[in-house]
């Protein structure tokens, strides 16, 4: 199967299937002697996990990690990373009825156009569990930037039709729905207890801001900085749609309205008066918080009757059983975080050839 890899010289492939002996990934060209240990990497894995709440799927995995190469005396060696969870509870029989079945608004039909075969136990590749993968190697993203001064946060910005009015970073992590405003919370948490009355899902919209992120990162052109990130995050399942700044509303604003003025701040520095583009002009960065947003459609497994038809072209009806998120952008968030920050890096080493000096710098060529 092609397509599980992405970048450049921070390069990431996953591999495993949600039902399988356990889920993976191989980070490669992440340089030597950055300080990482499972913890780091647990850390992020946690906030993904099932279980966390009732609006998640209560399937019981500890989503522990396992370091198999690419660090010694917890620093990294500069050869590929290898990382590990194994399944614990993969209830495969909660399958078996739709094993002939194409359940409307997942991956079936598609894969079994695609290969003649597919994985129903769950999704197999396409399954959400995919996404633990790229949460490990987001973590070592992560730290990576962080040694360089770059935050990348992630939130939930609605769910439904309830989306945030304030933002107070401390209640991100303080309520199970990753809200940074209470209020949206508390109305949130009821709108979803309605949805799974009804035995529905819904959707929303995961936000994330990059702080600290130097001007002059990123390509024009195909490699843009923008067109890299929507890529990443269009990649993860159930990404219906990818904003950069102020996005679909700058089709409706003016030119003189959108423009980000610049100016010279205390320090001598350039900066922007406003940040309508996202902190990305020309595919490049320019010194602003990249703000980058996912929308997410609903949990596509809904344990309402709905009508398909099987492999063998037969009209039926179907009911999703087992074990599911009734939304998904919770748990979500970290991942938009996670591929946020392994695009970022891979721009941030891959850009370090862009000037002769800089070469020079690295090799101490004295000429």
């Amino acid at each position: 199967m092609a397509g599980s890899s992405i970048g450049t010289i921070f390069k990431i492939t996953t591999w495993g299937e949600s039902h399988g002996k356990g889920i993976g990934v191989v980070v490669d060209g992440c340089p030597a002697g950055l300080l990482l240990s499972e913890a780091d990497i647990q850390s992020y894995l946690d906030r993904r996990k099932p279980g966390q709440s009732k609006f998640t799927t209560q399937r019981s995995e500890s989503d522990t990690v396992e370091i198999l190469s690419g660090v010694f005396e917890g620093k990294t060696t500069g050869t590929p990373i290898s990382l590990v969870v194994f399944n614990k509870d993969q209830h495969s029989k909660d399958y078996s009825n739709i094993a002939d079945k194409y359940r409307p608004g997942h991956a079936d039909f598609g894969y079994d156009s695609k290969y003649g075969f597919r994985d129903y136990r769950g999704g197999g590749r396409s399954s959400g569990r995919e996404t633990i993968g790229r949460v490990a190697a987001g973590a070592i993203a992560a730290r990576l930037l962080e040694e360089l001064g770059i935050s990348v946060t992630a939130y939930t910005r609605s769910i439904g039709p309830v989306e945030i009015s304030t933002f107070d970073a401390k209640e991100i992590s303080e309520n199970r729905l990753y809200m940074p405003d209470h209020e949206a919370y508390e109305k949130a948490s009821s709108y979803l207890e309605d949805c799974m009355a009804n035995r529905d899902s819904s959707g929303g919209v995961v936000e994330c801001i990059v702080h600290g992120m130097p001007a002059g990162v990123g390509n024009p052109v195909f490699d843009r900085l923008d067109a890299d990130l929507a890529k990443a995050i269009m990649s993860i399942g159930a990404v219906k749609g990818v904003e950069i700044g102020d996005g679909f509303l700058a089709a409706r604003s003016l030119g003189s309205t959108n423009n980000d003025d610049f100016a010279l701040a205390a320090d001598g520095s350039i900066t922007k008066l406003t940040n309508h583009a996202g902190g990305i002009l020309g595919g490049i960065s320019d010194g602003s918080d990249i703000i980058v947003r996912a929308a997410f459609k609903p949990t596509p497994s809904i344990s309402q009757p709905q009508q398909t038809v099987t492999s063998s072209s037969e009209e039926v009806t179907i009911e999703i059983k087992g074990r599911h998120d009734p939304v998904i952008v919770p748990r979500a968030v970290v991942v938009v975080e996670a591929m946020t920050a392994i695009t970022l890096a891979d721009a941030l080493l891959t850009g370090m050839s862009s000037r002769m000096e800089n070469v020079k710098k690295i090799w101490k060529c004295s000429r």
